[in-house]
């Protein structure tokens, strides 16, 4: 029998924003479906409207479109087997709950709420495991008729199985095996006409021929219960391959919280990182392409990307990893690339205007080139480089101490932007041989002008290598802010602000 083709999906609840989980679980779906050529459907699971948020499905779309992951299928795109949204598959999912109570397999429950909260409470004092008491299970024809003329609201609940156990096959874990006695008579359909997740799950899997269900472990536990849903529907043959994934882990091995990792996808792009770094790194939580590779492509990762490769333990958010992978992205491309991630947060900053991004090009790109093999975040281009773009107001205090409080300071500041002032070319070569014959003939260490020229024209005590910054900023930059330094230190004036 020739293999389906594959069709996954990512089924996220617009409850709230893109997580690094959900995240995952859709980057391991799209990776899968591009590497068997298969297809990748976005669905968006809606049926409890009571958890709904305003804005949440586009900012699904933005998070799942800032990783670069397009949906073949899907609410915006449409595809042959839409809705692709559930609120719109209402009238789907009735009929098939009313199909599972004509074949025997569910039933209607007619319980009021008061009387469940009654039957919780006394499980809880009795130390027993809640659940459904089955008392409509065995209702009479007349007794179902009496409650539906007289407008009773129901639920439509699964009859399970008394006995038995009911086992499925996990592509990464084996075999998952669940006594049915465990198993509660779960809802299917609520009285508010909307259907419960199981039902709609299932159903719209079948419906929509998806071949493997790849989600989160926290699943485990409710796949028994889509096992019957199957088995009841007739749809046994049909079962997808179940592939539940790993739990994201704190670095500390407990639940990841909001400042431990739990941010909303598109956060890290406010935090400095690169879309790029930020899928690469999720698709290493759980999965391991083999030997030593850590930073790959994403063409190399879907040429990778196998279902065997995923571990079943918990993966760690390891953000110092995350922040290498971002430095070493970030080192790799060309700086006219990053120009438009960094040049916003400039403008953002004041340290540019929006039209200077297009008339200086060349210039920013040489200051993202002299910066990036120092940066881990973008944001590090805003506190590393910004002298580059504004003269410095202030000097490094401890720096102005130890380099500025000798008396010959001044002059030799002032003697460095005469020499600067008549070089030809103005590079780093150029102005490391002035900076040497200086010292040289005052008889003092290089360092006497390295560190004195380093603070007058950065206002700060570290940065790349002085001459390569020199050449970036240019003679005319270097020779201002020497003479500007010359002034306040004769001047004594000169301080933090």
């Amino acid at each position: 029998m020739e293999q389906s083709p594959v069709r996954v999906r990512f089924a996220p609840s617009p409850t709230g924003y893109l997580h690094i989980g959900g995240a995952r679980t859709a980057l391991f779906n799209w990776l899968f479906a591009r590497h068997e050529q298969g297809t990748f459907i976005l669905r968006i699971e809606d049926t409890d409207q009571t958890r709904v948020v305003e804005g949440a499905i586009d900012a699904i779309f933005a998070g799942l479109r800032w990783l670069g992951l397009e949906w073949d299928e899907g609410p915006d795109v449409g595809g042959p087997v839409g809705p692709y949204v559930q609120s719109r598959r209402l009238d789907i999912y009735r009929k098939h709950a009313e199909d599972l109570i004509a074949n025997g397999h569910a039933y209607r429950c007619f319980c009021s709420e008061e009387r469940l909260a009654e039957l919780r409470e006394a499980q809880r004092l009795a130390k027993k495991s809640p659940g459904y008491d089955r008392r409509c299970r065995n209702l009479s024809a007349e007794e179902i008729q009496t409650a539906l003329d007289s407008q009773t609201p129901f639920v439509v609940r699964m009859k399970i199985p008394l006995s038995g156990e009911t086992r499925f096959e996990d592509k990464i874990r084996g075999t998952v095996e669940y006594d049915n006695k465990v198993l509660d008579d779960f809802v299917l359909f609520k009285s508010d006409g909307y259907p419960t997740y199981h039902l709609a799950n299932v159903v719209d899997d079948h419906l929509m021929g998806i071949t493997h269900v790849i989600r989160g472990e926290e699943w485990i536990p409710s796949t028994p219960k889509h096992v019957l849903l199957y088995n009841a529907f007739g749809w046994a043959d049909a079962l997808p391959e179940f592939v539940h994934v790993p739990s994201i882990l704190s670095p500390d091995g407990g639940k990841l919280s909001k400042r431990k990792g739990a941010a909303a996808v598109t956060d890290f792009a406010e935090m400095g990182y690169l879309p790029e770094a930020v899928r690469n790194f999720i698709a290493l939580l759980g999965w391991s392409p083999g030997g030593d590779r850590e930073k790959m492509t994403l063409e190399e990762m879907i040429a990778a990307f196998t279902l065997d490769r995923v571990n079943p333990k918990g993966a760690i958010f390891d953000e110092p990893k995350l922040e290498w992978l971002n430095s070493e992205y970030m080192k790799d491309m060309a700086a006219v690339d990053l120009l438009p991630r960094i040049a916003p947060l400039w403008i953002e900053k004041g340290l540019i205007a929006e039209e200077d991004v297009e008339r200086d090009r060349e210039y920013l790109c040489r200051v993202i080139e002299l910066f990036k093999g120092r940066t881990r975040r973008t944001h590090d281009f805003v506190d590393l480089a910004g002298f580059c773009l504004r003269a410095p107001t202030s000097y490094d205090e401890k720096a102005r101490a130890k380099h500025w409080s000798d008396p010959a300071a001044a002059d030799r500041l002032a003697a460095a932007a005469e020499a600067f002032a008549n070089l030809e070319p103005f590079d780093a070569r150029s102005t490391e041989d002035a900076v040497r014959l200086l010292s040289e003939r005052e008889g003092v260490s290089a360092s006497g002008y390295i560190h004195p020229i380093r603070l007058a024209v950065s206002g700060m005590s570290f940065g790349p290598g002085l001459f390569e910054m020199l050449e970036v900023l240019g003679k005319a930059r270097v020779v201002e802010r020497l003479r500007t330094a010359v002034r306040l230190i004769r001047s004594g004036r000169v301080g933090t602000d």
